[in-house]
């Protein structure tokens, strides 16, 4: 298969050097393809994208865009059939499974559409357990304060099925910083929530950004959930075909 595919991104044009910040999350010329039985599919058509550390980038496309493929391979869940993703700096398409594996628990939090709840678990147990796996081990005290910090304290006692899907969010929400990552992941967090819970969840994911300084890749389809974010990078059959700065 040739995958010298025609080039049609936009040019991503650099800050001045005054203001540029090193790169949190790097992909250079990336090619992703699919392959099952006889069939290609290509999910990323030669993908540049760099998002400096502290900012937050929205990734917006319809469905089969490409953008949950793009997320996989930030998050080292999926390695890139060609080309470079690195993360501070590391080429994580080309590292070993050791430090894959340290980066997604010590340096990227990810919050999906469905939360990972332990359903057996309280919400404060939930944190505490996100917390150890991320070797960031936290007292019931400190998962309490996380839980206030996404609005959720008072549900601490109870169980995943006994709160609604936004506080559930929140919550899983409260997971991933419990980690205390530098990069934060989220993948359609709103979608399967009513506009009050969603316009929360993104202001909690705003005021985080802001208060702590994380880098954040949020992937949507939703223009509005878009719109919250610094910068706008529109993907379309696998290809950026827009990044502007959002408002």
């Amino acid at each position: 298969m040739d995958l010298s595919v025609t080039r049609t991104a936009t040019p991503i044009v650099p800050p001045p050097a005054e203001t540029r910040r090193a790169s949190a999350v790097r992909l250079e010329d990336v090619i992703k393809v699919y392959r099952e039985s006889d069939m290609e599919t290509i999910a990323l058509r030669g993908v540049d994208l760099d998002v400096p550390a502290g900012e937050f980038v929205a990734v917006m496309g319809r469905s089969g865009s490409g953008k949950s493929t793009l997320l996989n391979l930030v998050a080292a869940v999926d390695r890139p059939t060609a080309g470079r993703v690195l993360l501070d700096g590391i080429d994580i398409a080309r590292a070993g499974d050791e430090v894959r594996q340290r980066l997604r628990r010590g340096t990227v939090g990810i919050v999906f559409q469905s939360q990972n709840l332990v359903p057996s678990l309280d919400l404060v147990e939930n944190v505490c357990l996100a917390a150890a796996l991320g070797g960031r081990p936290l007292t019931r005290a400190g998962a309490r304060d996380l839980l206030g910090q996404v609005d959720v304290a008072d549900r601490g006692g109870h169980r995943p099925d006994h709160l609604s899907g936004g506080e559930q969010q929140r919550a899983a929400l409260a997971c991933v910083l419990a980690a205390r990552p530098r990069i934060l992941l989220a993948d359609e967090i709103t979608g399967e929530l009513d506009t009050a819970n969603g316009a929360l969840v993104l202001h909690l994911v705003r005021e985080i950004h802001r208060s702590a300084g994380l880098t954040v890749l949020l992937v949507t389809h939703d223009p509005v959930v878009a719109d919250r974010a610094d910068r706008i990078v529109e993907l379309r059959d696998g290809r950026i075909v827009g990044d502007r700065r959002s408002g």
